[in-house]
């Protein structure tokens, strides 16, 4: 490949991201606030760069995974004035939609070129490369973002111009803690039914009731894994920025609401670093869980 990328941000779900580019043979740029975990990849074949400043210049595309929009920009400024005139930058990224399309403006303004593409498929799709991206900008880059992004996803499409990648990704945080939700309620409820919890989890995967969930989370819940994937902080994190933009709309948002509500039930508990999926436990509940949900 001719192109240069550059990858931002190896946690949960970039570290696997960019695994996926490095096998597919690109050339690979990548930088990570904690640098052991660049480690992997410079062993595959990726170069570390030891700032940012020195990783932008070597790259025509730049892909980031970080965790808020502070982050984002945080990277940007520093990638900024050393970024070859027209680097396309592919922001995976979950963001507030109200700022997208002022970074998007901004870096239009420097002759940079923008993309918002907030993934969906958790963890496991980015181990699978089965992740779906939405995106957000300018035709021709998005098409060239889909090109880049292909090892790692099943699914990708243009939703519109810039912020709308994460305007759809909202949306699908609001399925996510509605499914999650039915999940943990329908096994709590045949745990005190006294029903098999696996058996009730297999059948009704089977059926009209069946998600994503189901499949991914019903195994964390049987096994009693509470280990992120993706964690309470971070779904939280979200519904804020969901929670934003329905202001904005004028949406309403009544089960997110509630989600959000016993997530940081949670929260309070300590539970903070630990899977969603640890919402069954609340649901199904300890004497401690319980008078915690009661209040």
């Amino acid at each position: 490949m001719s192109q240069t990328v550059g990858f931002v941000g190896l946690g949960t779900m970039g570290g696997p991201m960019a695994g996926h580019l490095q096998s597919a043979g690109q050339r690979l740029v990548v930088w990570n606030r904690t640098a052991a975990k660049c480690q992997a990849l410079h062993e595959a074949g990726a170069t570390i760069a030891e700032s940012l400043a020195e990783l932008a210049p070597q790259c025509d595309v730049i892909a980031m995974c970080v965790n808020r929009t502070e982050d984002v920009r945080e990277c940007l400024a520093q990638i900024i004035p050393h970024a070859k005139p027209g680097t396309l930058i592919i922001d995976h990224s979950t963001i507030s939609p109200a700022e997208t399309p002022a970074i998007g403006a901004e870096l239009a303004a420097v002759g940079l070129r923008f993309v918002d593409a907030p993934v969906t498929g958790g963890s496991m799709g980015a181990q699978k490369g089965t992740l779906t991206v939405f995106l957000g900008g300018e035709p021709a880059d998005t098409a060239e973002a889909e090109a880049i992004i292909a090892p790692y996803s099943k699914r990708v499409a243009r939703v519109g111009s810039v912020g709308s990648g994460q305007m759809m990704k909202m949306a699908n945080q609001i399925a996510v803690g509605g499914a999650l939700m039915a999940l943990c309620e329908c096994l709590a409820f045949a745990h005190k039914a006294g029903l098999d919890i696996a058996q009730a989890r297999e059948m009704i995967n089977t059926g009209a009731g069946g998600s994503w969930a189901f499949e991914n989370y019903g195994p964390m819940i049987l096994k009693q894994d509470w280990t992120p994937g993706f964690s309470i902080k971070n779904q939280r994190k979200d519904f804020a920025y969901c929670f934003e933009a329905a202001e904005v709309l004028g949406a309403q948002l009544p089960g997110t609401t509630v989600v959000d509500h016993l997530l940081g039930t949670l929260a309070a508990q300590g539970h903070n670093e630990l899977t969603t999926a640890k919402l069954y436990e609340l649901l199904a509940g300890t004497e401690s869980s319980e008078a915690s949900l009661a209040e």
